[in-house]
């Protein structure tokens, strides 16, 4: 359509080079693509035009903004013709730059009839000069001036009010005082003996009115060269000022619309014997009418044969039809169109029909013509430009409504057919409220009352019905005017659409900055928490078994140990959520998994719910911790017990899923083992459902539950590389998925290698390295209890000293995170000095850099049997 279209076309890069000019602009210029594309249509530009089109086309493009130049443009024959570029930024949908799309139009003949235009305007003027409206006289010698009513009033003067030069300087508005003393000066001087002719505008003295004054005059002077009066004529051009900025508003708006489309679209039968369809802007004669049957109708009968022949032409060449032609225009009158046309051709090569489009080549001349018939008066160029604005009402794909205050329509536009399906015959009469969206009408009924108090409404947003049903987004400007609504509505459905997908992609954001910020926090809390229980459990654990005190004392210690243990396991759920759960993952077969737990689940919820498994055969080994995995899924069921009080289903499922890039939120592409657990309970809100991952978050009130379930399991699979999906709704139960990475690593036996803890005493000497003092006494004091002997250091440096001052220990225990040189880092140094010393790393995080996988780990807090189990396997003679 560009290559066909009657004006020349052009695209360019983020850069500013062209890649693309259409046929139009080597047909004109007679440039080749390797001349014309890059920056070398400026050589078809007049030499003298060249450096300023060139420059203001590259500031435009480094601004990204609107671009609009006229020079002169070289023919083909070598000839210049005076052209107007005009061209639009385009970006995509994130708002990168991407380049212009303009059009050049030949403008020759208008600038002519421009040039005519001034200098009848000017006939006009000085015509109007004459007319006596306003006459003035300054007499230089003694500054007295003479001002009739007429020209007092301009300057918001009382008719018997005497004035002087001063009055007219004082009344002159400050921003256009420089120019009308400068202009009065030359007047007056001898030697430029200039004619006074200023425009400016005026503050009246007793109203404070801001006026516009049209003044001319001329000074009189002595033989001998001496000024001795000023006098002239004074218009009031208020009105005119005001008429003429509306004038260069309307002619914005037909210029932004002749750029969109200039053209009549036809679709003609293969041997162009009937038109099967024409429309466009109307510039043809009545296409209703029927005594108009096919394109010969439209052509004068002088221009028959012509057409004709390049028809026949180009129907036995089966090759694109052009030609320039005569036609009959809408007002009756005959123009010029240039047309163009493609045969559509079907799989045998055979013409099936015609596609064309015709442009009016005319329209920039006739428009010029009138203009110079009508400028004799301003009024006639008013009329003659509401008449453009006219066309406009027809040619806009804006929408354009004229209603009543009370919301009835009056008249509509075409575009209101081409976006919402309804046509005029519908429309006119009814309340445009009744297509407005119902959550809409309190703010349209708002803004009406604006308009009926006689205020302008600008960029108001409301959705209107479609006729199939749809709502679209409409932003509004009215205005009122003549007792009437006058607005202009702009579809931004799209705009909509795209800021809706943006808001989402922000809400997810600022949810995951959330969720990871609350991680921070929790597991620092959880590590200090891991701190204090670990000297608790320890000493609690000693006591008990040491058996010391009375049966009662031994039942509070053993209740106090419970405790701790439930403490313990709160602080792993945190550390679970903050993905610093230590975990020990491995290959686990998922559906061997849950089988084994089915009866464990069971009866745990209750005989009131029926438990469905549901497993996929040949799904690989998912890679997870067993242990932490069987208790994130009992906590699911737990759940959903919870979410059926009267009883219901429970369902899991197992599945292998593979996911692509992008494809699910949270995912990175790769095969996951999908485990799945619905319920048929009461479900979740939207709300309830976002903040379900939330640490403490719970809706089972006060002693129900601790809210850490559900964070537990996020922290869990998150850990693990994969992620948690929940779906639900009120009253349609819930779903949870937990996606699972899978293993490659082989199914492991699960059967012990280490040795287990011995139930004698140990022997040998253990450095105990850690900063806090309370874990090291625990430490050492559960080390004795097992027949070790202890060193204690309080630091890395404190070890290292002691290490260089000559101390052999068997082992050592040292804690990871110390202020200073951490335990990974002190292992490093010692194996550097005894490089086989046995060592240990204790510390509350999975995540222990730069230690090897083969040092042992041991996580707080512990107990006794657990440090003993750390150190048979540290001092197994298997690790010698």
């Amino acid at each position: 359509m560009a290559d066909h279209a009657p004006v020349m076309m052009w695209v360019t890069a983020p850069d500013g080079c062209c890649t693309y000019l259409n046929a139009r602009w080597y047909e004109f210029t007679g440039q080749t693509p390797e001349e014309a594309e890059g920056l070398g249509w400026l050589d078809a530009t007049h030499p003298e035009d060249k450096a300023r089109a060139k420059r203001a086309f590259l500031e435009a493009n480094s601004a990204q903004q609107a671009f609009r130049q006229e020079y002169r443009l070289r023919r083909a024959d070598g000839t210049y013709r005076w052209a107007i570029d005009a061209a639009s930024p385009r970006f995509d949908d994130k708002g990168a730059y991407l380049g212009y799309v303009g059009s050049v139009i030949d403008i020759d003949e208008r600038r002519e009839a421009e040039e005519k235009l001034a200098l009848n305007e000017e006939k006009l003027r000085l015509a109007l000069d004459v007319a006596e409206i306003g006459q003035w006289d300054v007499d230089q010698a003694t500054g007295a001036m003479f001002w009739p009513p007429r020209v007092k009033a301009m300057f918001g003067i009382s008719p018997d009010v005497p004035v002087t030069l001063d009055d007219f300087y004082n009344g002159v508005h400050p921003d256009d005082q420089g120019i009308t003393r400068k202009a009065y000066e030359a007047a007056s001087d001898p030697q430029q003996r200039a004619l006074y002719d200023v425009e400016y505008r005026t503050i009246g003295k007793e109203d404070g009115v801001i006026r516009w004054v049209a003044a001319k005059g001329r000074g009189l002077f002595h033989p001998d060269g001496v000024c001795y009066r000023v006098l002239g004529t004074a218009i009031d051009i208020t009105a005119r000022k005001a008429d003429e900025l509306r004038l260069r508003e309307s002619e914005a708006r037909l210029l932004a619309l002749a750029h969109a489309s200039s053209e009549v679209f036809y679709r003609m039968a293969p041997d162009w014997g009937e038109m099967r369809n024409l429309d466009g802007n109307g510039f043809l004669a009545d296409t209703n009418d029927p005594t108009r049957a096919w394109l010969m109708d439209y052509i004068p009968e002088a221009d028959q044969s012509k057409v004709l022949t390049a028809i026949e032409r180009a129907i036995a060449d089966k090759a694109p039809f052009e030609l320039e032609h005569r036609v009959l225009r809408v007002d009756q009158t005959i123009g010029w169109t240039l047309s163009r046309a493609i045969p559509v051709l079907d799989d045998t090569g055979e013409i099936v029909e015609w596609f064309g489009a015709a442009a009016d080549v005319t329209a920039r001349r006739l428009a010029e013509d009138r203009l110079h018939d009508l400028n004799e008066t301003l009024e006639a160029q008013v009329a003659e430009r509401t008449a453009e604005r006219d066309r406009m009402w027809h040619l806009s794909t804006d929408l354009m409504l004229i209603a009543n205050f009370d919301g009835s329509i009056i008249s509509v536009n075409p575009a209101w057919t081409s976006l919402l399906g309804w046509n005029d015959t519908e429309l006119v009469g009814c309340n445009f409220l009744t297509l407005v969206h119902p959550e809409d009408h309190q703010t349209t009924t708002a803004e009406m009352s604006k308009l009926d108090q006689g205020t302008t409404v600008f960029r108001f947003e409301n959705r209107y019905s479609a006729s199939d049903g749809t709502y679209r987004w409409i932003s509004w400007t009215a205005v009122p005017e003549a007792q009437m609504i006058h607005a202009v509505g702009r579809d931004i459905t799209a705009e909509k659409v795209a800021a809706a997908d943006l808001e989402a992609a922000q809400e997810a954001l600022r949810q995951s900055q959330k969720m990871e910020a609350m991680g921070q926090l929790t597991g620092g809390v959880a590590h200090d928490f891991n701190n204090l229980l670990t000297p608790i459990i320890g000493g609690l654990d000693m006591l008990q078994r040491r058996g010391l005190g009375d049966e009662r004392t031994q039942r509070q210690i053993d209740g106090a140990l419970q405790s701790a243990d439930r403490a313990k396991t709160l602080v792993q759920r945190l550390l679970a959520f903050a993905r610093r759960q230590p975990l020990q993952p491995k290959a686990v077969e998922v559906a061997e998994l849950v089988n084994g737990l089915t009866d464990l689940i069971g009866s745990t919820i209750g005989p009131s719910i029926e438990v469905v498994v549901q497993t996929k055969d040949g799904c690989p080994p998912a890679k997870a911790d067993p242990n932490q995995l069987e208790m994130a899924l009992l906590n699911l069921a737990v759940n959903a017990r919870d979410a059926m009080p009267d009883g219901g289903k429970l369902t899991i499922d197992v599945t292998c899923e593979t996911v692509g890039a992008d494809e699910k939120p949270g995912l990175s592409s790769g095969d996951y083992v999908v485990l799945q657990v619905a319920d048929t309970g009461i479900g979740m809100d939207e709300e309830t459902r976002k903040r379900a991952v939330e640490p403490f978050f719970s809706t089972k009130g006060i002693g129900r539950g601790t809210g850490l379930g559900l964070s537990m399991v996020h922290g869990l699979t998150a850990q693990l590389g994969g992620e948690v999906l929940i779906q639900s709704a009120l009253g349609r139960g819930t779903t949870i998925e937990l996606w699972l990475p899978t293993s490659k690593d082989p199914i492991s036996s699960g059967k012990s290698i280490g040795p287990s803890p011995s139930e004698s005493k140990g022997h040998g000497n253990i450095l105990v390295v850690d900063d806090e003092i309370l874990v090291m006494m625990g430490t050492a004091g559960m080390l004795e209890d097992l027949g070790y002997e202890v060193i204690e250091a309080n630091s890395a440096e404190d070890a290292l000293r002691q290490l260089a001052e000559g101390l052999h220990p068997d082992a050592m225990l040292t804690d990871h995170l110390m202020p200073g040189m951490t335990g990974a880092e002190l292992i490093r140094a010692v194996h550097a000095i005894h490089p086989g010393l046995p060592v240990a790393i204790v510390s509350g995080y999975s995540e222990v850099d730069g230690v090897p996988a083969e040092i042992p780990r041991l996580s707080k807090p512990f107990r006794t049997s657990e440090l003993a189990e750390t150190l048979a396997v540290l001092l197994s003679p298997s690790r010698g």
